[in-house]
């Protein structure tokens, strides 16, 4: 349970990110809100998911999740551009995630 509870708290900082990022300096209401209610679920099942999980372990997943939607939609979106050299190390970023998940 602490780990579906870690991913779905990796995929919320995604959220909060891609929301941070359109909030205009907290100027723009809607991208605001989901900022704020992102930031707070997604820390909420972290701390949850940590009291199963090494919080070595379980802080690298949280980020490399977030890192990896967050840059995925943002090249999807167009607002970054695409290139193999960035899949590629978020190819990475996934396979260690992985493999902290395996040797958990």
């Amino acid at each position: 349970m602490a780990w579906i509870l870690l991913v779905i708290s990796g995929v919320l900082e995604a959220v909060w990110a891609t929301a941070l990022g359109r909030t205009d300096g907290f100027t723009r209401l809607a991208p605001t809100v989901v900022f704020g209610v992102g930031l707070i679920a997604s820390m909420a099942g972290l701390a949850l998911a940590m009291r199963d999980l090494p919080i070595g372990t379980a802080y690298a997943v949280w980020v490399g999740i977030g890192a990896v939607l967050t840059v995925s939609y943002a090249m999807a979106t167009g607002a970054e551009s695409v290139s193999i050299v960035k899949a590629v190390f978020l190819v990475m970023i996934v396979a260690g995630v992985v493999g902290l998940k395996l040797a958990h």
